[in-house]
């Protein structure tokens, strides 16, 4: 069995999405994905990356990746480079659980648990207007998210006071608001506005509704530390990425003037970037990105790490299903996973029209494919729509 084709894939309704198809020889396809900056990461699979895998066998994972990884190490790894081997590393498990007749989690170890708890990333979609809702009512969001069965929720209430600066067109239209500098300096009525948003939720709900908080790495480290001191009375189930997570040091400081718990990071590349804030004791909560970070082969090596410190994963997504399979491929065998990211309007919307399966998730948990490989692929009809493209490494 041998890889004899790398096809990639592209939407215009989902500009940010890049979708790769691997072919073997046996007529199976293997499928992955990444999220940002597509033309850079579809440039580097096929300018640079199917060089290391045609012709070989689905099973190669571990040795792809370190070829991979040590050929962009000669002009920096972090970037396109990251997502394109993340992408690639998940078609390959998707083949090799296909070629096997297994779910992935199964050539992982085999699963721990039976399921895993569910979170909801309030973002505005069709389906649901979550950001506005958390804004504007958070209280009744809050109570309809737990009639739904589902009992934690993430927000960013202080994002809208942090610097935004305009777009000069460069990328996208000449004026959108875009996100600026961190920000250093956070007024006390505006401290309040935010936690009065949190306030509001515990007021609703009690203790039935987990609340995590996001930063997007919005704020400077005195910034991050006054949010945090403020958020203490109210229990909340993490921090996430308040400032930018390009200094352990600066974590750290972080992590250890609060009572908060921290959430690190999405934005770390590999194991080496997640070593380090380990080392630092930097974080309580481990937040891996799978399309990211170096796909389920350093996902699963993140977790068994994070394992080392005992402390738990919490892998991210806000982007496309193949992440959330990815993840739970990943959670079934990891004794320290924690919860997954989810988000509704996604699962009840765009996932329904682009891929075979969705996830299943009931009374606030996701429950684990059981289908060999990944357990979904891309429609039929999804790839015949005149909005898609490919572009094909290896016979046409």
């Amino acid at each position: 069995m041998r890889i004899v084709k790398i096809e990639t894939i592209r939407h215009t309704a989902l500009p940010n999405s890049l979708w790769v198809q691997i072919h073997s020889d046996d007529g199976h396809i293997g499928l992955g994905e990444t999220f940002y900056l597509p033309g850079a990461v579809e440039a580097v699979i096929h300018d640079v990356i199917v060089g290391f895998v045609l012709g070989r066998s689905q099973y190669e994972t571990e040795s792809i990746w370190d070829q991979v990884f040590s050929y962009c190490n000669f002009f920096g790894y972090a970037g396109a480079e990251m997502r394109a081997l993340s992408a690639i590393d998940i078609a390959l498990w998707d083949l090799a659980g296909q070629s096997a007749g297994q779910p992935i989690y199964n050539l992982l170890g085999g699963k721990v648990r039976d399921g895993i708890p569910i979170y909801n990333t309030c973002v505005d979609t069709e389906a649901h207007q979550d950001q506005a809702a958390f804004l504007e009512r958070p209280g009744a969001l809050a109570k309809e998210l737990i009639s739904q069965g589902i009992r934690a929720m993430k927000i960013w209430p202080w994002d809208r006071f942090a610097p935004m600066m305009k777009t000069t067109g460069a990328f996208g239209p000449a004026g959108q608001s875009a996100m600026g500098p961190s920000g250093s300096f956070l007024t006390s009525r505006d401290l309040e506005s935010g936690l009065s948003i949190v306030k509001a939720i515990r007021d609703a709900t009690g203790s039935d509704m987990e609340i995590a908080i996001e930063g997007h790495s919005r704020w400077d480290l005195n910034c991050a530390i006054r949010i945090a001191r403020a958020l203490e009375p109210y229990n909340v189930l993490w921090m996430e990425d308040m400032m930018k997570p390009d200094s352990v040091t600066d974590l750290a400081r972080l992590a250890h003037e609060t009572r908060v718990p921290q959430s690190v990071s999405e934005r770390l590349f590999t194991r080496y970037g997640f070593r380090e804030v380990l080392e630092a004791r930097a974080a309580h909560i481990i937040m891996p990105d799978l399309i990211w970070t170096g796909g389920i082969t350093e996902g699963r090596k993140i977790s068994i790490l994070a394992d080392s410190f005992h402390l738990p994963i919490a892998p991210h997504d806000c982007t496309g299903l193949v992440t959330i399979f990815a993840n739970l491929h990943v959670c079934a065998v990891s004794t320290n996973a924690m919860i997954l990211e989810t988000v509704r309007g996604f699962y009840r919307g765009w996932y329904q029209s682009v891929y075979t399966e969705n996830v299943m998730i009931e009374n606030g948990y996701a429950s684990f494919p059981v289908a060999p490989g990944l357990g979904t692929q891309l429609k039929p009809e999804f790839l015949t729509d005149a909005h898609t493209s490919s572009r094909i490494s290896g016979p046409s």
